[in-house]
């Protein structure tokens, strides 16, 4: 007998299909206080919105007019679930929706058509390898937010992935696209190759409060080099600061003119917390950093392939699923310790848990 189906609810933060949603992804993003804080913020964020919106939408039509993000998170969606149905067949059939936090298909559309489809046994899992109260931590609250404001409490009973930064299947899969781009070079400069771990990064107040995120991508890095036996001098840094508040560092920008500045002529950027291309690896990476490489001095520079397609990853998407199905358990331990600074009445909750007493909290909506 089945317990499914099985909803699988994919969080990330989306991105504009097309250059007419630029303009509200934007306003959605500088209005997330879990994201960045500023004051007056009802004002600022979009202010500050408007100030980058023309900028914005120029990166976007010169990769095709939008981002491909959700067409890459349908098809690992797809596969995963095929996977699942074949380890899993007491949790089949397993559906997946795609909840971004700041573009369509937005929670509300995700659960729509959840309980449209009758889905009772829910998993929120994060598609932020890394875990940060800004990414899955803001999509979490906001998936929250959503399912009250549906009256959709006791629909569903939900458990969280909330994190899998060292999981081995993902690991592996990292390192499958770090060899790929190590392969893009002259044979004879393979081993001269300075590898460049680029994280997206979050302000300081964020970090300040005792975040998780940089601990944690750390770890990934540390992983991935391990598997790789340490082959090659490496260094991580942090991309896509933007608003007026200092942010996590070095950036990926100083460490790509600091190695000009130090001689090394072939780079290999690794987007290690980005699971699929989109606006920061097709613009920022490959064309801005791109060029800053040259006109530093950098000979070769590439990037890894994003993981978007890769079988290897479904193949982890499917397994984390899996050992969490396996161990009955509403979250990690991990995901229940707020940061020592948080302020943030709303953290680590989960609606109706599937188990309420592996993970203690009791709901605020």
């Amino acid at each position: 007998m089945s317990d499914g189906p099985t909803g699988i609810v994919l969080l990330n933060m989306g991105g504009p299909r097309d250059l007419p949603e630029v303009e509200p992804f934007l306003h959605r993003l500088f209005k997330d206080k879990e994201l960045i804080n500023l004051p007056v913020q009802n004002f600022l964020g979009p202010f500050l919105a408007r100030k980058r919106l023309q900028k914005v939408r120029r990166n976007y039509s010169e990769i095709g007019g939008g981002s491909p993000i959700l067409k890459w998170t349908e098809e690992q969606g797809r596969g995963m679930c095929q996977r699942l149905d074949s380890l899993s067949p007491s949790t089949a059939p397993h559906y997946f929706y795609t909840a971004f936090r700041y573009a369509e298909p937005l929670s509300e559309t995700a659960l729509k058509a959840m309980a449209h489809k009758g889905v009772e046994r829910a998993i929120a899992f994060s598609q932020y390898p890394q875990f940060s109260c800004s990414t899955t931590g803001s999509s979490l609250n906001e998936l929250w937010r959503e399912v009250s404001r549906l009256d959709l409490q006791n629909k569903f009973t939900w458990s969280v992935i909330d994190r899998w930064p060292a999981h081995r299947r993902f690991v592996e899969a990292m390192k499958e696209t770090v060899v790929e781009g190590l392969n893009l070079f002259p044979v004879e400069a393979r081993d001269d190759v300075v590898i460049v771990f680029s994280a997206h990064s979050l302000p300081m107040s964020v970090i300040n409060r005792g975040d998780a995120y940089p601990q944690e991508v750390g770890a990934t890095v540390h992983e991935v080099m391990k598997v790789l036996e340490f082959s090659h001098e490496y260094l991580l840094a942090y991309q896509s600061d933007v608003g007026p508040v200092p942010w996590l560092g070095p950036s990926t920008e100083h460490v790509i003119r600091a190695l000009g500045t130090k001689n090394k002529k072939h780079v290999l950027v690794v987007g290690i917390a980005f699971t699929s291309d989109h606006i920061e690896t097709l613009h920022e990476l490959d064309i801005e950093y791109g060029g800053l490489a040259h006109e530093s001095g950098i000979i070769n520079f590439y990037r890894a392939p994003a993981l978007n397609g890769l079988p290897i990853f479904q193949d982890a998407l499917a397994e984390i699923v899996l050992e969490h199905l396996e161990s009955h358990d509403a979250c990690t331990k991990q995901y229940k310790l707020r940061c020592p600074g948080c302020k943030n009445a709303q953290c680590r909750k989960i609606l109706n848990p599937i188990t309420p007493n592996s993970c203690k909290t009791k709901s605020i909506y």
